[in-house]
């Protein structure tokens, strides 16, 4: 099937061929080619000892797209070796046992074969500021903003480069030349590692194909882990394939002058993740955090899967998908949009507080949905794993996921005890009440009373998904599931209520188009401000978002089963956003859900119309058990008419300064009705 050349030298990669092993023991359907124990992965001259494996026997070089794509980055890249990845265990293992070697990674050894990853202190999240898309036409990617960009830190180290609220942009001469001052010999002394990989279901209807070229073994394991790789996807790809081309390079070439923190290389002060649509291409420099160098997840799977979507009619989004089983044993599934850290993992495996409802889990980050031949709004994970936010889960707040981690996890930037279990702040209080002694994300000595957090407030785990127990028994669909329901949220301490719907889907477009949350831990941005978030896709969209809006727009034809939009927010405050939290949020989540699934099912009884959308009834909303005061409930579902016109106007001063002449009419006409609605109140 492919040329199994591993590990060999760059200039004779596509030169050099390999003897075929005798026969296998499979019928005589294959052949083996010998994973033989060939050159230094790295510059430790640590072997990497593979097993044999079986391919088919009847393809004997890579498809002509892909051998083009590796032999052009090769030759620019200039790595010591190749090596194309197979995604089988023994690889895994001897890549792990590498990074073990060489210091990146640690064995966890109270734990079921997992590992911690302690990063560089500067290489701890996404850099929004350094991710763009390169067009050449710059309104395709952003909108014009009013007021004109914003100014652009020269620290950067990036020319000419457009920031905007709602993306950036680059022109295509601009990145050649950023390109041409990081990627020429960028990963000599490295290995240059082949990652094939599928989003979605191998070959289904939705999935796409992805290579990713990586000088990061750490980047490759949890490629493994979030993605469905190795040589099955290469068997999907020919000579006249589309695949999306992804380049990553940690951007410290061997030897180095510089100084690697916790062997942990990186390039900090050049670090880029450019898209390029037009070349379905992605290409991150510099940086090993998994925002930025696992390419298939934020940078394929929304930025241009977007693009994508948009080209061929779906939609690409940062939502979960949840199976919900109510006590009579009707299954509905349910999308849902939260910014990051802002619950999608919690309410994706929610262990339900009210008996007889079930929740299974399809996936907690992103969402691929198409429409069917019959209508339907299908949904894939087009992701194999989780990547989740490690501070704040519990066995309390998610013990779906604190059982999903317990084995085969990749833990990153958190904090362990000598002998090797991991913590962080949130997880169990009782390992550290008495004074104990634990090793920080930093490597240092840590107790209770030490100023810094052990962990670091994004600190991660990479889990394969097979492993939540609470797996939707149809996650890995081809076709999808259907989706009934969309839930649109933030994090907002005042004025929004737990639960509206949307009066239709024009009008669920502005709900989704004006998400307000406070900042989270998993961008670069400090302190707790409320911020815009469309779509919680603020910093992914990979288009113009007037287009965007316009493109969910276009989505409502005839004939289909649109499905019904909701907004929540479990975060709402007591005392005008300044006391505690008015809801008690998690398990209890599923009384929200249960009202959204009446309302799916047409039941007009338990909802009242109010200027921002259907909101429940007093009295049809389940509170049993919660014992919150009537005074509290009131304020859950609160609608003040003053806080309403401010966030309106202010919703306006978004669209009116970042989108400009690009928000279609429709859902400024959307805010406008709403509005006067307002003002009609006494």
């Amino acid at each position: 099937m492919v040329d199994q050349m591993r590990n060999l030298n760059s200039n004779d990669f596509f030169k050099k061929t390999m003897d075929m092993a005798s026969k296998c023991e499979m019928n005589g359907n294959c052949k083996q080619y010998a994973n033989l124990h060939m050159s230094p992965i790295l510059a430790d001259n640590k072997m990497l000892k593979m097993q044999k494996s079986c391919f088919q026997c009847n393809m004997t070089k890579l498809p002509i797209g892909l051998q083009n794509f590796v032999e052009e980055k090769a030759r620019i890249c200039q790595p010591d070796k190749i090596h194309i990845c197979d995604g089988s265990i023994e690889e895994y293992n001897a890549l792990l046992e590498l990074l073990q070697l060489n210091g990146s990674l640690q064995k966890l050894e109270k734990m079921d074969d997992c590992w911690l990853a302690l990063t560089d202190p500067k290489d701890v999240a996404r850099v929004e500021s350094r991710t763009f898309i390169s067009t050449k036409n710059m309104l395709d990617t952003i909108p014009q903003p009013k007021s004109g960009f914003k100014q652009v830190d020269a620290s950067l180290n990036l020319r000419n480069l457009k920031c905007t609220a709602l993306g950036n942009w680059m022109s295509p001469e601009d990145l050649d030349y950023e390109l041409g001052r990081r990627l020429p010999g960028c990963m000599k002394g490295r290995t240059m590692y082949v990652v094939p990989y599928s989003m979605g279901p191998v070959g289904g209807p939705i999935s796409k194909i992805g290579i990713e070229l990586t000088d990061s073994p750490y980047v490759v394991c949890n490629m493994r882990i979030m993605t469905r790789m190795g040589m099955k996807i290469l068997g999907k790809i020919d000579d006249d394939s589309v695949f999306v081309k992804c380049l990553h390079t940690v951007g410290v070439p061997l030897p180095t002058q510089r100084t690697i923190v916790n062997n942990w290389p990186c390039n900090p002060e050049m670090t880029m993740i450019a898209h390029l649509p037009e070349k379905n291409e992605v290409i991150s420099f510099g940086s090993g955090y998994g925002g930025n160098s696992l390419l298939g997840k934020k940078c394929f799977a929304l930025r241009l899967g977007s693009i994508i979507a948009k080209r061929e009619g779906w939609l690409a989004e940062h939502m979960l998908i949840l199976g919900i089983t109510n006590p009579q044993g009707v299954k509905k599934y349910i999308a849902a949009a939260f910014p990051s850290a802002c619950g999608k993992t919690n309410l994706a495996m929610m262990t339900p507080t009210v008996p007889g409802w079930k929740i299974e889990c399809v996936g907690d980050d992103i969402a691929w949905m198409k429409f069917n031949e019959k209508g339907e709004l299908r949904a894939i994970n087009p992701e194999n794993g989780f990547f989740g936010v490690c501070p704040g889960t519990s066995n309390s707040t998610n013990p779906i996921a604190m059982k999903t981690i317990q084995k085969h996890t990749i833990f990153t930037n958190v904090a362990h005890t000598p002998d090797g279990e991991v913590y962080w702040e949130g997880m169990d209080d009782n390992m550290v009440a008495h004074g104990e002694h634990l090793i920080s994300w930093k490597g240092k000595d840590w107790t209770k009373d030490s100023k810094e957090p052990a962990a670091h407030p994004n600190s991660r785990f990479t889990s394969p998904a097979e492993q939540c127990p609470i797996i939707d028994p149809n996650w890995e669909s081809p076709e999808g599931v259907p989706i009934s329901a969309i839930i649109f949220g933030g994090r907002r301490p005042q004025g929004v209520p737990l639960i509206y719907e949307s009066f239709d889907w024009e009008h669920g477009v502005f709900v989704g188009a004006s998400i307000r949350s406070e900042a989270t831990a998993a961008a670069e941005h400090k302190g707790k401000v409320i911020m815009h978030d469309p779509f919680a896709m603020r910093p992914f969209f990979g288009y113009n978002f007037g287009k965007y809006c316009r493109h969910w727009l276009s989505l409502n034809k005839d004939g289909r089963k649109m499905p019904k939009i909701f907004n929540v927010n479990w975060f709402r405050k007591s005392n005008n956003g300044q006391g505690s939290f008015l809801w008690p949020g998690f398990g209890e989540n599923i009384r929200v859900l249960e009202w959204i699934f009446k309302r799916t099912d047409g039941d007009e009884s338990i909802a009242q119309k109010t200027p921002i959308g259907f909101m429940p009834k007093f009295d049809s909303f389940d509170m049993d058990g919660l014992n919150l005061s009537s005074e509290s409930i009131q304020e859950l579902f609160s609608l003040d008419k003053e806080f309403w016109l401010e966030e309106l106007d202010e919703i306006r001063r978004y669209f009116d300064q970042n989108v400009n002449k690009s928000m279609p009419n429709e859902v400024l006409n959307q805010l406008n009705c709403i509005r006067e609605q307002f003002l009609s109140l006494n």
